[in-house]
């Protein structure tokens, strides 16, 4: 964790952080934005494998959510990332990412990351790259969904990010 970080801390987000998380989610300008419900379930369902940082006053300034596959035990989806405009450049999505890789590694056998990012969010895609290299993981890219397959009109195709096999430790 940098300097910039070490007032923030990272932990399990809890329904009343929903709201929060639906605006960060908003204000990113990059994120398919879902409904406000869904971030109040995902932070009820799926807290164990989603992570947020909180500021100083306790107030949610950055999230990650994911879910392990059913037919995958030891695979994270990476739904979302997202850090507030005002904590951005500081490694903040980093630092949620490998605490919650981390974390879900201890809890649950961890051994690989998934992600989907839609071609040019750059910032995913370094995200995601240097997560692999930091974990000395092999990143594999594919198309998941072509853009054919959306029913809402034209939409772009999303590519799968495949990051693993992964050995994560407490000091990684």
């Amino acid at each position: 964790m940098t300097a910039a970080q070490a007032d923030l801390q990272i932990d399990r987000p809890m329904v009343a952080d929903g709201a929060a998380l639906w605006r960060i989610a908003r204000d990113s300008e990059a994120l398919d934005l879902n409904s406000s419900y869904s971030y109040l379930l995902w932070c009820r369902d799926f807290a164990a494998t989603s992570a947020v940082a909180r500021d100083e006053r306790g107030e949610p300034v950055g999230f990650v959510t994911g879910y392990v596959r059913p037919d995958r035990p030891g695979t994270l989806l990476v739904w979302q990332v997202a850090v507030d405009s005002a904590h951005r450049g500081r490694g903040l999505a980093a630092a949620l990412l490998d605490g919650l890789a981390l974390r879900t590694a201890a809890e649950r056998g961890l051994t690989a990351v998934e992600t989907t990012v839609t071609p040019g969010n750059t910032a995913s895609e370094r995200l995601f790259t240097s997560f692999a290299e930091r974990h000395g993981a092999r990143l594999e890219r594919e198309v998941l969904f072509d853009a054919g397959l959306f029913p809402d009109g034209p939409h772009d195709p999303e590519v799968l990010y495949r990051i693993g096999p992964l050995s994560l430790t407490p000091s990684a």
